[in-house]
């Protein structure tokens, strides 16, 4: 078993960590401008773009650099780590990998290299209000008329909108109904398209929440929304295991979100305890009601990170999508509950100052708690591998 991060892999983090050095004086002012602003930060995605992240999945016949999930995890947990977010970046490679795997040959050459180059945003859509964590439940219907699609339908708790020059939407193309009446698999009926935001008939509303780099949550509403046959990405209606399979690095790369938050949080309470004297002389470093929390918050930090390697890994090597999928779910959870234990910690541990706005712990905590929840919750994920890896029976 080798544990040994390879030397591509280490070109790529000291590529990742050089440039974020360069805009440590920024990230004040950016944080502001993202969090309170809502501006995205189009200066750090081309940033992001110019170093391969955007390509790191991509082959070289595509233009990219095919380093891997595994290279991209460590950048990303990297970029969390020295205090900067890849939140959308996660998207938009996700939806990339969903390409290459079932897009066309011109999807391929005509959108791939634009996202590379940091010219092509992409964002996911797939939520609904009544369709959240069982995706069966989706009522979008897009109908096949002549060389086109005719969409209806709402999504909601979509990312990124307002900055996106595509989205990847699920929708039916067969109707729970019509599969009730033939007897057909739950899974079967379901699309993918491309479809751009500004597409006539679309309704975007946002949805007040905490800023997540810059971008809104929207509610989206379809009526009659006209999308060229050549914008379906797969096969009719059998788009169920290629969405469940962008999942799968969606969810690993979540949990390389987490792992650097987790980081992130402990550096900052070590250094201010090291520092921070109350009674005495003696840094409040040195009590042990100080320290233990950060410890166990290490110790368990260091094995979220390995769950996370695992998973990207068992990615890179092609290996059986419900494998990747027990990997990559056990990573989300590890990571995101690490993520919110150490941020805890960092809070106490700076006590009154961690609450300003100025140590950015808040903000940090803020993105903690939503990625417990999202892109799944832990429940769900408690229950996938009581199923797939303990045999036991579904409750659901």
């Amino acid at each position: 078993m080798e544990f040994q991060i390879s030397e591509e892999h280490q070109l790529l983090r000291g590529a990742v960590r050089q440039m974020l050095s360069r805009h440590e004086h920024q990230k004040k002012a950016w944080r502001e401008m993202t969090h309170r602003d809502h501006k995205f930060n189009y200066e750090l995605w081309q940033e992001f773009a110019d170093i391969g992240l955007l390509g790191a999945l991509v082959p070289e016949e595509y233009g990219g650099n095919n380093s891997g999930l595994l290279a991209l995890t460590l950048g990303f947990e990297d970029i969390c780590t020295m205090g900067f977010s890849p939140s959308l970046m996660l998207v938009t490679c996700m939806d990339t990998a969903c390409i290459l795997k079932n897009g066309t040959e011109q999807h391929k050459r005509e959108i791939i290299p634009s996202v590379i180059a940091g010219k092509t945003i992409l964002v996911f859509a797939i939520t609904e209000p009544d369709a959240g964590s069982n995706s069966f439940r989706m009522q979008t219907v897009a109908r096949r008329e002549g060389d086109r699609y005719v969409m209806n339908g709402q999504k909601i708790f979509i990312t990124g909108v307002e900055v996106a020059d595509y989205m990847l939407v699920v929708a039916r193309t067969t109707t729970r109904e019509q599969i009730d009446a033939k007897g057909l698999p739950k899974a079967f009926g379901l699309s993918l398209f491309l479809v751009d935001p500004k597409t006539k008939g679309i309704t975007k509303t946002p949805i007040p929440t905490v800023a997540t780099e810059g971008v809104y949550q929207w509610q989206l509403f379809f009526e009659d929304v006209e999308i060229p046959a050549e914008n379906l990405v797969g096969v009719e209606d059998q788009g169920a295991m290629a969405m469940f399979n962008s999942l799968n690095p969606e969810r690993i790369l979540v949990g390389a979100i987490c792992c650097g938050m987790a980081e992130q949080a402990i550096n900052m309470a070590v250094s201010y305890a090291k520092e921070r004297k109350v009674f005495r002389e003696t840094p409040i470093g040195a009590y042990q009601g100080v320290q233990h929390p950060l410890a166990e918050a290490k110790i368990q930090l260091e094995a979220a990170k390995l769950m996370t390697y695992r998973a990207a890994w068992a990615f890179d090597q092609g290996m059986e999508p419900g494998v990747v999928g027990s990997y990559s779910n056990m990573a989300k959870l590890l990571a995101s509950d690490v993520a919110l234990k150490a941020v805890d910690a960092s809070l106490e541990t700076h006590g009154g100052i961690g609450f300003a706005e100025e140590t950015g712990l808040a903000q940090l905590w803020n993105g903690a708690r939503v990625l417990k929840t999202a892109p799944l919750n832990r429940e769900m994920i408690l229950n996938y591998v009581a199923e797939q890896e303990l045999g036991l029976p579904r409750s659901y």
